[in-house]
Parts: C-alpha cells; structure tokens; sequence
C-alpha cells in the first residue's frame, strides 16, 4: 500500500538550503512511498533539475483558477507543469484564511489544475471554533461537496484533512478522532465522485513531526501526511519518510 509523503516549504528555503535538502530527502525515498515536495515558485525548476532520475516528485503550492490573464504575482497550473511539477496544493487553510479563498474558488483551481495535467491535493479541515460547536464532520463533507472538481473522478487527486487549530500549534488530534473523520471525509468523497472508498486518498496535516508520524500514518484511513514545519529539516522528514516506508509494508492497515 503506496503512501503519500508530502512536503509544504511554505515560504521558506534559498537554493543553498533547498540542495542540502532534496540531496537527503531523493536519498532516502523508494518505490514503496510517493514523497512530493512543495516548494516556493522561486525554486521550482531548480529542485526539478535535482530531482531528475530520482523516485521523488515535484509539487506547486498554490495556482490560480484562471488559466492565464491579467493576474499580476500569481502562477498558473500550466506554468507549474511546465516548470516539472507533478502535484499541486490547493485550498490550503493559510489560503483559505489570509486570501479569503472560497469552496468554490478552491475547485476552480482544482478543476485548473487536473486540465493542466497535475494531481491536485485539495486541503480541508474545520477550524477550533467549529471542532468546538461539534460541526467538524459537517464542515469537512460541505468542503468535500463544494472544494472538489465535477469531473474529479477522472483524473489523479488527493484530499487532504488539516484541521486548521492543529496547524503549527504542536497540537494534533488523537488517532481515534483521526481514524474517525478521515473515514467520514472517504465516505462523503465517494458519494460525491461515484468512486469506491478504497480509491479515496485522504492525507493527514497538521502539526506533523518525527515523533508522532508514525503512529498517525499506521491509523486506517491515513493515505499519507501534509508536512510543514518538519518538511524543511532533512533528519526530521527523512524520519517521517521512514515510518511512512514502514506502514506502507503494513498489510493490516490497507
């Protein structure tokens, strides 16, 4: 069972710090693991060019839901491809609270994305406030209704659960509350894409480190995880990538 480790730098990284790292992260990766990094435009064809004959792909943090046009700073999914990318971020919670980007913004990009030949990784997730009033398993399914692309069946994607308090606190959910909404997340996906539950790819991020991985990628219903912080430190993902190598040798957790 293939899992996905993905790597968000957000905006962090300069070419001396993003070669020291991919040298490490390609080192360790193999067949077993699907690792994508995800790193700032800026870098995008360099780290390509590293990666080159290597098992780890390349991913974009964000693209526009417009094909081209009049968009002055942003990046379009065929501007990504085209750069080497293979996957792309899309919805991400700092987007989603800092660019006021909607459901129906996020399947714009989704929708872009697919056409453009990328896998989007769509992200979701309930905020404190809502995890609080007990309106978690509500938002996510209202995300997944609305966040993902009509014709999504079609093609390659990922879902990705973040619950937004977890991200960046330290702070992560237990593994039962893990297990529990990834499950309603593959439920709500299939019966929006027609698509039997065990072709849902659902990703775990929020707050994910070398101490917790694996035990959150050994939960059922865990296709892989969304790493942050950790991503940019190549001891403490090349960690992560092992326990990911490990559960996805796990024939109890298919």
């Amino acid at each position: 069972m293939t899992k996905f480790i993905i790597g968000n730098w957000k905006m962090y990284g300069n070419v001396t710090s993003a070669h020291m790292l991919i040298e490490a992260v390609a080192a360790a990766a193999n067949a077993r693991v699907e690792v994508v990094v995800c790193p700032p435009a800026t870098l995008l064809t360099q780290v390509t060019g590293w990666l080159a004959g290597s098992k780890v792909q390349v991913g974009g943090q964000d693209c526009h839901a417009a094909a081209g046009g009049a968009h002055t700073g942003d990046i379009s999914a065929a501007m990504l491809k085209e750069c080497g990318a293979a996957y792309v971020i899309v919805g991400h919670s700092e987007r989603r609270a800092a660019h006021g980007e909607t459901n129906a913004e996020v399947r714009k990009k989704a929708e872009q994305a697919m056409a453009a030949g990328l896998a989007p990784i769509i992200c979701i997730g309930e905020t404190a406030a809502q995890r609080k009033a007990g309106q978690a398993k509500a938002v996510v399914a209202r995300q997944v209704r609305e966040s993902l692309p009509e014709k999504v069946a079609a093609g390659r994607f990922l879902l990705a659960y973040e619950p937004v308090w977890a991200i960046g606190s330290g702070k992560t959910p237990t593994v039962s509350d893990i297990a529990g909404i990834h499950a309603h997340i593959i439920s709500a996906a299939a019966r929006e894409t027609g698509l039997a539950p065990e072709r849902i790819f659902v990703v775990y991020g929020g707050s994910v480190n070398a101490a917790n991985a694996g035990r959150i990628l050994a939960t059922r219903g865990v296709a892989g995880v969304l790493v942050g912080a950790a991503s940019l430190k190549a001891e403490e993902f090349v960690s992560i990538l092992r326990a990911a190598q490990t559960a996805a040798q796990d024939p109890r957790r298919k």
